[in-house]
């Protein structure tokens, strides 16, 4: 019987790529902690654990029609970001596949009422969401195959629980250890281009609203405390910031892992920041002991 050994809502922005004295022009002298927090993740956690395989929850990746699944062998090349091809330029990256699993979150797509479809062509796009995160905690570590799931943009909160509950049923039925990135970001809406760059540093205060700023806030605490029934309880609130990609990566990361019954705490590897007016964090969820959801928290 497969399981998942532990999951992540991390932060994949570009400026983790950017060389560190471009990374602390833009922040006072100081470098952004999400670049050390990917650090120390890859040490406690993707250098320490028993996995197979990760799966990355890609908000950047928008299908239509289905959510996709990536079902190549092997994944190879160079990777130049049409949105910013100045910092994410030519990144080389080479990762197995994971085609038997990809299969089978497909099949389980059906049964959970919702639609997945496993997709090996070698000339499908690859996204930073994916790549980014990779390149900090999976280049370099033999035998871990990668695989990402698409947002479905036509989806909401119930289809990405949906696809999340498929997932979590195929990875129970396999053989796999597996290791989940709900890669994106909490509120994220950017400056207007006149006013962007003089919002660049971390610092929370350029987040681009105050209800914006609270919103990320109150859902880092329950982060923190594993009070996931009260995030999933608030999506209609936390909708009202725009959330990335409608908070689709989370939303299919906690439907796999068991929605409210989820009570696993997390913890932060770096601080909070503000990305050009986006909040950004990572939150890593360790598997409990007895599983994921075994009673209800605590109210």
């Amino acid at each position: 019987m497969g399981e998942i050994v532990g999951a992540g809502l991390l932060a994949h922005v570009p400026t983790i790529m950017l060389p560190e004295t471009i990374r602390r022009e833009l922040n006072e002298g100081e470098d952004f902690s999400l670049v050390p927090g990917l650090n120390l993740l890859r040490q406690e956690v993707f250098e320490q654990l028993d996995y197979d395989t990760v799966i990355v929850l890609d908000s950047h990746w928008a299908t239509t029609v289905e959510f996709v699944v990536t079902a190549q062998d092997r994944r190879a090349g160079l990777f130049t970001s049409e949105e910013l091809p100045r910092g994410m330029c030519r990144i080389p990256y080479d990762f197995e596949g994971d085609p038997q699993l990809a299969r089978a979150i497909a099949a389980e797509g059906e049964a959970q009422g919702t639609w997945i479809t496993a997709i090996e062509d070698q000339y499908l796009p690859i996204f930073y969401a994916t790549i980014n995160l990779w390149k900090f905690l999976g280049e370099g570590l033999p035998d871990k195959k990668w695989i990402s799931v698409s947002v479905c943009q036509t989806g909401d909160t119930e289809d990405f629980l949906c696809a999340g509950r498929a997932i979590g049923q195929a990875i129970a039925k396999s053989d796999r250890k597996v290791l989940l990135i709900a890669s994106g970001a909490l509120s994220h809406t950017f400056w207007p281009l006149r006013e962007l760059r003089n919002h660049e540093s971390a610092d929370p205060k350029h987040i681009f609203t105050s209800e914006a700023y609270t919103a990320d806030r109150e859902r880092i605490a329950w982060f923190e405390q594993g009070d996931h029934k009260q995030v999933l309880d608030t999506m209609p609130e936390f909708l009202k910031v725009k959330p990335e990609a409608r908070f689709s990566h989370y939303l299919m990361m906690i439907g796999a892992l068991g929605e409210e019954k989820v009570i696993a705490p997390g913890r932060l590897f770096g601080k909070y920041e503000n990305s050009i007016g986006t909040g950004q964090v990572h939150v890593w969820f360790d598997r409990p002991e007895s599983g994921w959801h075994l009673t209800e928290v605590s109210q």
